[in-house]
């Protein structure tokens, strides 16, 4: 008896383990989802952490948890499935339960009665006795056949049946999970966008008065937008030998780059040039185009302003740029190539196939009468009559001396869209700090790569409550936009005709609204989207505790209420404080 049962539990062991009715693969997709829900929370809360997270971050993580419901709701179905296959197995059993129930009897009661001897003493001859044991034989078999098959049934049933509660656990709390955590992503995003229309609103809302402030305190500095000439008000006070302002603490904001950074990054084609990069692989990094392809060199270009009034050929005009050093030699003259065949692209896009004029300023190319010579028309020559082409017409290049790491597009700055510009990170490595983009940027031996630009004194460098004054004239504006025209530099007159607060009068008016102002700031830090190369949040701490801002909202009124001509002068930036 004992041998009999042994035998029917591992035939029910190796039953049940050849044909479980679960599929692996919803066990491992499940915990799988299970994982990822818990990498998307982290994720979620790492954003809902980040101040303001970016559209795009929020998209994405919008997107996984769209892409998990989809697959919870495959496996929803596989499921149902087998629960609907698992009820109609018990029902199929119940039939064959009174079987089960009379070959278990008979089988014992056979065993019982049926004693070995009876043939031999109720048989006539061999062959009856050979026939009833054959029989009795037979008879056993088959009610030991029908008790292991219907008790391994019921045993795979009901590991079935265990199975799939577990899986239907898991998936009720996968379900309880995407829904909480689509919850917050619903949240975030809400709020995310509220801020972004608020911060344009608030960007939008900037009085003409303050427009021209902007512009004209930017225009002081005097930025070159070629590489050529370099003039400008680079500070750059954390060098050696910088001028020291009288005072520390001290707290400076400093910039990534020139503004623009659309197309080709000239000390960063440098950087590329060294890297051993030919100049069509320099292009295709600053570039989207179909080809560089042979131009009319003899296609007439006519230079007009400043004093100029130049007509000539196509080549002629480039042997006259004056947009790089002539000192970059660099990988067979790469960088100066690449400028070459952008500079000649620029002007046929520029006057439309020589149809119209061209200037001489950094505005339009640095143009001069005389050929520069050297190795710029060794470049020329060597590209000569080449230049990008897109959709059979040459794309306009924009240029600028240095990125600062990143390359825009021109709809990122606020110009019109096209196709042929490009975002990217512009360095050898992977940028994901401040400390990757020191050490990869491409255009990182550029002077102008991190500076603090503009001056009072001098010297780029703030006073620690000058910078709290900067941060209180942000909360109240935030709190009150009407006083906007109250809140200019104190060290210029007032360009809306009004007066200007001081700062006492600003913590007063703080005050006023029960808000507490910072008397000085003993901290100031960023965070920044490395992936485009933003600022898009700036954390003061002081002895009124911690304030916030957006990147755009802090560097806006950062640059109105700054001393002198200082400014924040691109969308990347960062604080040192010494």
């Amino acid at each position: 008896m004992k041998k009999v049962l042994s035998l029917l539990f591992l035939c029910i062991f190796l039953f049940i383990a050849s044909f479980v009715i679960v599929p692996k693969s919803s066990s491992d997709q499940l915990d799988d989802i299970t994982k990822q829900i818990n990498d998307l929370t982290s994720a979620l809360n790492m954003s809902i952490n980040a101040t303001r997270p970016l559209q795009s971050q929020l998209d994405s993580l919008k997107s996984q948890i769209q892409d998990i419901k989809n697959r919870v709701a495959a496996i929803e179905q596989g499921v149902a499935a087998k629960e609907k296959s698992i009820d109609q197995r018990y029902k199929d059993l119940a039939r064959q339960q009174e079987i089960f129930n009379q070959a278990v009897r008979r089988y014992y009661i056979d065993s019982y009665k049926d004693s070995p001897l009876i043939p031999f003493l109720s048989g006539s001859s061999v062959e009856d006795i050979t026939r009833v044991l054959g029989y009795q034989q037979a008879v056993e078999n088959q009610n030991k056949a029908t008790i292991y098959n219907l008790a391994t049934l019921i045993e795979t049933l009901e590991i079935d049946k265990k199975a799939l509660e577990d899986e239907k656990t898991k998936l009720t709390a996968a379900k309880s999970n995407l829904d909480e955590q689509s919850a917050k992503l619903d949240k975030i995003v809400t709020g995310a966008r509220a801020y972004q229309a608020n911060l344009s609103t608030q960007i939008a809302e900037l009085s003409a008065t303050q427009q021209q402030l902007l512009a004209q305190k930017y225009g002081s500095l005097g930025i070159s937008l070629n590489s050529y000439s370099m003039l400008g008000g680079c500070k750059s006070d954390i060098l050696p030998g910088a001028p020291d302002p009288g005072f520390s603490p001290k707290i400076g904001f400093f910039t990534y780059g020139v503004p623009n950074r659309v197309g080709l990054n000239q000390f960063g084609a440098l950087g590329r040039a060294k890297a051993g990069q030919d100049y069509n692989q320099i292009l295709q990094a600053y570039y989207n185009f179909d080809s560089i392809s042979d131009v009319s060199q003899s296609t007439q270009i006519h230079v007009s302003g400043n004093g100029i009034d130049w007509t000539g050929s196509l080549e002629d005009y480039m042997k006259r740029i004056y947009e790089v050093p002539d000192s970059w030699t660099d990988n067979n003259l790469a960088a100066l190539k690449a400028q070459a065949v952008a500079a000649r692209s620029y002007v046929l896009a520029y006057t439309n196939n020589g149809s119209g004029s061209i200037c001489p300023t950094d505005q339009c190319q640095v143009f001069k009468t005389d050929p520069k010579g050297g190795n710029w028309e060794q470049a020329v020559n060597a590209t000569a009559g080449k230049a990008m082409v897109q959709g059979g017409s040459p794309i306009k290049a924009w240029f600028s001396s240095t990125h600062g790491g990143y390359v825009f597009s021109s709809s990122d700055i606020g110009w019109s869209g096209t196709s042929f510009t490009k975002r990217a990170q512009d360095a050898s490595g992977p940028i994901n700090s401040f400390s990757d983009l020191q050490n990869n940027a491409y255009d990182k031996a550029s002077p102008w790569f991190y500076c603090d630009w503009g001056s009072r004194g001098g010297t780029a460098w703030l006073r620690q409550e000058e910078v709290a004054d900067i941060a209180n004239v942000m909360l109240l504006v935030q709190a009150d936009s009407g006083t906007k025209e109250h809140l200019y530099q104190t060290d210029k007159s007032n360009p809306a005709g009004t007066d200007t607060w001081s700062s006492d009068r600003v913590k007063q008016e703080l005050r006023n609204r029960n808000i507490s102002p910072f008397n000085f700031v003993s901290s100031a830090s960023v965070d920044a989207d490395f992936g485009v190369g933003k600022v898009t949040t700036v954390h003061i701490n002081g002895d009124a505790g911690s304030a916030s801002f957006s990147g755009d909202f802090f560097k806006t009124y950062f640059n109105i209420r700054a001393p002198g001509n200082i400014n924040i002068v691109g969308p990347l930036y960062n604080v040192e404080q010494r």
